[in-house]
């Protein structure tokens, strides 16, 4: 399955550098997760990936199976050679898809029951099933099924919501204890709305069913920055240390610096490649938008201190002209900058919190953020 070890811990926050070994390879954590929703990252190719830096993708369960479906999943043994990634995935088990993309869904003891956004077919995915397509993918870490409640939600909603999500957590960890050869790791993820009792009622239940690791979900939902940190501090120590903790859709560079000086060594979000289609490019110095005409006779490159394939070769102005052309170039060239840029900060966290210089890190990366 997975072997997770940690390599150093700050002195001076709950930051964690670690290793987190799976079948298809080892990834350095802390790590941010660039998201496949169709078994593909858009506008790139996975050797673009690897360049960026990439370690591990993330691909949606729910959209996975509607389409192409299991049975052509299963013609390639899994998302791997589907898609022609080598590396780790991580697939999410499509309840919050469900929930937020199905025309007509009903949650119920047994399972979602919902029509799909599509074609309109009707579905019911079991907690069983979460399992058991995720394993058809070939994810090396897949996640239990949960229910999802939308922000803001009252205390009885939140907690009939989390206990129905350990009661699936429960039958996700039967069915997964069941398959044989499993090369997979299960983790379960941890609910309750905005509500401290709660979430820590869900973590105890599922720290209860010994998973291989742990996520945070239900953040990033609408609610107020300060109120996702506060739920974050609340949970993750929660947790055991041993095991990686995951923050799901979560989100800025901000976000992420103070995440993982909370103790959080996972992430996933749309928000680098999104953006990067919408024109946003993040950089060193804060982030700027590249449709904007002071960028028309910019000979320089967009971050002077980026690496990347885009900032090495092409000019702000270059870039400039492809996005107000809507060229799909500028889909491509934003998207490695983005994604460049993400995980090259999780790499400089790391670098830090192992030489104990977390701290001077978070300093120089506030100051020049706030320069744009």
């Amino acid at each position: 399955m997975i072997k997770f070890q940690i390599d150093k811990k700050s002195k001076s926050s709950r930051a964690r550098a670690g290793v987190l070994n799976t079948p298809h390879g080892t990834i350095d954590t802390p790590i941010f997760m660039p998201v496949g929703t169709a078994a593909t990252v858009k506008a790139i190719i996975p050797e673009e990936l690897h360049e960026c830096g990439a370690q591990i993708i993330l691909g949606n369960t729910y959209h996975l199976y509607l389409r192409p479906g299991m049975d052509v999943i299963r013609q390639f043994s899994g998302l791997q050679a589907f898609m022609h990634w080598n590396g780790p995935i991580l697939t999410d088990s499509g309840g919050f898809q469900i929930f937020s993309l199905a025309k007509i869904s009903k949650t119920t003891e047994n399972g979602f029951d919902f029509q799909s956004h599509i074609d309109g077919s009707r579905h019911l995915i079991t907690p069983e099933d979460a399992v058991d397509i995720q394993t058809t993918l070939g994810a090396d870490i897949i996640m239990c099924l949960d229910s999802c409640i939308p922000y803001p939600a009252d205390e009885q909603q939140a907690k009939a919501a989390l206990e129905l999500t350990t009661r699936w957590a429960m039958r996700c960890k039967k069915q997964w204890d069941g398959i044989s050869n499993r090369q997979n790791a299960l983790f379960g993820i941890v609910q309750g709305g905005m509500y401290k009792d709660l979430r820590q009622q869900s973590a105890e239940e599922l720290i209860a069913l010994d998973f291989p690791g742990y996520a945070v979900g239900g953040l990033s939902v609408g609610e107020p920055k300060d109120l996702m940190m506060e739920m974050a501090d609340h949970c993750l120590p929660l947790l055991p240390d041993e095991k990686p903790k995951y923050v799901m859709g979560v989100g800025t560079p901000e976000d992420l610096v103070e995440l993982v000086s909370l103790g959080a060594d996972m992430f996933d979000c749309v928000m680098p490649t999104r953006n990067a289609r919408n024109g946003q490019l993040f950089t060193s110095a804060g982030n700027l938008n590249i449709n904007n005409a002071t960028f028309k006779t910019d000979t320089g490159p967009a971050d002077p201190k980026c690496t990347c394939y885009t900032c090495k070769h092409y000019s702000r102005a270059y870039l400039h002209h492809l996005y107000r052309s809507r060229e799909l170039l500028s889909y491509r060239l934003n998207t490695i900058h983005n994604l460049h840029y993400y995980l090259n900060l999780m790499q400089e966290m790391r670098t830090a919190i192992l030489n104990d210089a977390f701290d001077d890190f978070k300093i120089s990366f506030y100051a020049n953020r706030k320069k744009s």
